[in-house]
């Protein structure tokens, strides 16, 4: 459990946004947080990745291999 004060204007907007969506407040900040956290540790599991010399790929290949698995599926 968690309780938190947030800054008046972003209590109306977490208002606001759950009255438009139907989720509740807590729902709404329980998604926030959690990309929050897997941001920051993102970088981190990188790192350590690195450190352990593990293999890397570049964007292009990692596209590539994903567009031979999906037309493998076809």
């Amino acid at each position: 459990m968690l309780g938190i004060r947030l800054e008046p204007d972003l209590e109306k907007r977490l208002e606001k946004l759950a009255k438009e969506t139907g989720h509740s407040k807590s729902y709404h900040a329980n998604l926030a947080i959690r990309q929050y956290l897997e941001d920051l540790e993102d970088p981190g599991v990188g790192i350590a990745a690195l450190e352990r010399n593990e293999s890397r790929t570049t964007l292009d290949n990692l596209e590539r291999e994903i567009c031979d698995d999906s037309q493998r599926k076809r």
